[in-house]
């Protein structure tokens, strides 16, 4: 998680600065980040934020109510950077956003990250396009090889969660290679097929096994398939270049000898979804992960998660700031939820708690995303939490964001 000016000398009749110092005891003090006052104030239509305060704990929420049937409303993705690697504070990424159609009303930081290369460790789809796709989750943290779980964003704006893995394929007319993984290598021991995009780089990894490399060039695209012609096939070795407007097909070990067979025909045809589908059965327009499922169906599942997904004791049964996703049965209404946590005014949550409090709300599935140094919410540019880095708002691999279209700056 994943992390006064003094007097000047001479007297001054005590009189005359009764008044000053009377007005300045009556008036509130400055407030700074995670010490705005509870209450509820409307930041669009379908679109509310809501400090509240609970003495229980004590804690500190910071909670925003999105109307997902409000056609000017939408959530998005986005990494930091705008590369599959690399850190940015989640305000900056807000900022990025910004545009004369649209505004940048709510962000919240997402998917747990490497700390070194700020790599987000789940599948990645943004604005419809695989930049990491992926059989297993990339983290060296749980307790055992999983998948974690994800929110998934349908074009329509509905939200499904799971925990999904990549489901995808190449095939011609002659034959067919399952697509394991997306600008990650297959963690196959013996074979694997991937397909790298110019977002992994510039050449794809090098390899001393049995490699065939097939370097693709678009030219089309059929519903949610990807339409290539294959341009040049490599079975000797691997590290060859990834065209800056294609993508290469590489298969490794029993794989290189299908991949290889799929450049003896025409178009080649390449569908990416995930698994389970979506609820709408469409390719998603995003998908995020975090860190486990909290809700599944109404029904509090954060007990179970060291067995369901691998979680470690001192991150889920611990008390820390928080980040949740969350959406209530209908589907039509979505929160996301900031929790304060190590300090006096706010100690945090376990996610058996959190998953308790977001159930307080209405919700019926929900997610947990990277939290400690991490939680931040960003509410029109500025940070409304209080961030517990002693350096102040980290800088995080990706972001969600709630978008307002027709609020241009």
């Amino acid at each position: 998680m994943s992390h006064r000016r003094t007097l000047s000398r001479g007297r001054i009749p005590l009189i005359p600065l009764l008044p000053f110092l009377l007005l300045a005891a009556c008036r509130p003090p400055a407030q700074g980040p995670g010490e705005a006052t509870p209450g509820v104030r409307q930041l669009a239509p379908g679109l509310q934020h809501e400090v509240r305060a609970d003495p229980r704990g004590p804690w500190r929420f910071h909670i925003v109510e999105i109307d997902l049937t409000n056609a000017a409303l939408s959530l998005d993705a986005v990494r930091a950077k705008d590369a599959l690697q690399g850190r940015e504070r989640t305000s900056s990424m807000a900022k990025r956003l910004q545009f004369d159609t649209s505004r940048v009303r709510v962000a919240v930081n997402a998917d747990f990250f490497d700390l070194a290369t700020g790599e987000n460790e789940n599948n990645q789809v943004l604005a419809g396009e695989w930049w990491k796709g992926l059989p297993l989750t990339d983290s060296p943290y749980d307790t055992y090889d999983n998948v974690h779980g994800q929110v998934a964003i349908d074009p329509t704006g509905g939200l499904t969660f799971g925990r999904f893995i990549l489901d995808g394929r190449a095939w011609t007319r002659r034959g067919a290679v399952p697509i394991l993984s997306v600008n990650s290598k297959p963690t196959g021991r013996y074979e694997g097929t991937a397909l790298y995009t110019p977002r992994f780089g510039t050449s794809t990894p090098t390899d001393t096994g049995r490699v065939a490399e097939l370097r693709l060039r678009p030219i089309g695209m059929r519903g949610d398939t990807l339409l290539y012609a294959a341009t040049d096939t490599t079975n000797a070795r691997s590290g060859g270049p990834i065209p800056r407007d294609g993508a290469v097909l590489v298969g490794y070990g029993d794989r290189a000898e299908g991949v290889a067979r799929l450049s003896r025909t025409d178009t080649l045809r390449v569908h990416l979804d995930t698994w389970p589908r979506s609820a709408s059965r469409r390719a998603p327009k995003a998908v995020l992960g975090g860190w486990p499922l909290l809700l599944q169906d109404g029904e509090n599942v954060a007990a179970r998660a060291a067995t369901l997904e691998g979680t470690i004791s001192r991150n889920a049964e611990a008390r820390h700031p928080r980040t949740a996703i969350a959406v209530s049965r209908s589907g039509q209404t979505a929160w996301l939820v900031t929790v304060d946590g190590r300090a006096t005014n706010s100690v945090g949550m376990t996610l058996v708690e959190l998953a308790e409090f977001l159930r307080t709300l209405g919700a019926w599935n929900a997610l947990n995303f990277d939290g400690g140094g991490s939680t931040t919410m960003v509410i029109d540019g500025k940070v409304v939490n209080a961030p517990t880095d002693q350096t102040g708002e980290r800088e995080v691999g990706n972001a969600l964001v709630v978008r307002e279209r027709g609020k241009g700056r």
